[in-house]
């Protein structure tokens, strides 16, 4: 069979494939399955342990294996948990959680704002510094000096005891994750904005914000799950009943010889599912803040 070319057609024959190129074998990473299987099981077995024992009753808890689902699920370990003030518990956590996450996410957000786009003057960088400096000061190095600043302010056995100091320690980590998503905001967006005759409200809340969303979502998440689970503070500073968390509403189901293990973990997993739903909601946003942010 002829084969004509035009004039100036090239005809070109790609190379045949080497014999090593054209075997193109993966490896099994058998190290890094197991491994991952194994940490897979560290997780899912006490979340499984915990779901299905808050279904048992307290006589069958000792009379069966623990990691055996209960043959006759019961829900008496969740009404004795509502019926025990755990609303009230509840609102108080949604109270703390609210009242120290919202102020701490938006004065944080201004003040990275702030930081990264004022014009790097002296002050700013004495801010930044002493924000970073708070992330070196655990919380348990602080309870005296905490307690004694709330004894004096009068606010000992309250809910805003437990806002304030969730506040200062929410600021730090707030303030240079979301400095870092500010600074990697094109220069020249904010420069067009001001050509525009914006102002720095307009472009704080219609421009930086928008754009470090992400970042926004990943500490109001993280703030929340932190002070949600808090329970150093509200011991501390809380003693009456009706200002109890959630985390210490578990001491209401432990007696004086006994502590009703599978009312414990009922209340563990309606605590848990405020924070499930609120990871569901922004999972989206929070995984891509935690990759765009941390990852650079």
């Amino acid at each position: 069979m002829a084969i004509t070319l035009t004039k100036g057609a090239k005809q070109t024959a790609a190379p045949p494939p080497s014999g090593r190129r054209a075997r193109t074998t993966r490896r099994p990473n058998w190290l890094g399955g197991t491994a991952g299987w194994i940490w897979l099981a560290v997780v899912v077995v006490p979340v499984y342990w915990i779901v299905i024992t808050s279904f048992k009753s307290q006589s069958n808890y000792y009379a069966e294996n623990p990691l055996v689902p209960p043959a006759a699920p019961t829900l008496d370990n969740y009404l004795l948990v509502i019926e025990s003030d755990f609303p009230q518990y509840f609102l108080n956590s949604v109270i703390a959680t609210l009242g120290a996450v919202v102020p701490a996410v938006l004065f944080s957000f201004m003040a990275a704002y702030a930081i990264v786009r004022g014009g790097g003057g002296r002050f700013l960088r004495w801010t930044n510094s002493l924000f970073l400096m708070g992330l070196a000061i655990p919380l348990q190095a602080t309870v005296i000096p905490i307690y004694l600043i709330i004894i004096r302010l009068h606010l000992y056995d309250t809910l805003l005891a437990l806002i304030l100091p969730s506040i200062a320690f929410a600021i730090p980590l707030s303030v240079l994750v979301l400095s870092n998503f500010i600074r990697d905001v094109p220069k020249e967006l904010f420069d067009s904005m001001r050509m525009d005759g914006a102002s720095e409200h307009t472009t704080l809340w219609r421009l930086a914000f928008p754009l470090t969303r992400p970042a926004v979502v990943t500490v109001t998440i993280y703030n929340a799950l932190s002070i949600w689970n808090g329970f150093l503070l509200p011991l501390i500073l809380t003693q009456s009943p009706d200002k109890r968390t959630l985390p210490l509403a578990l001491w209401t189901f432990q007696g004086q010889y006994s502590i009703n293990v599978p009312a414990v973990l009922a209340s563990v997993v309606l605590t848990t599912l405020p924070i499930l739903i609120l990871y569901v909601v922004g999972r989206r946003q929070l995984l891509s803040g935690l990759t765009a942010g941390f990852g650079k």
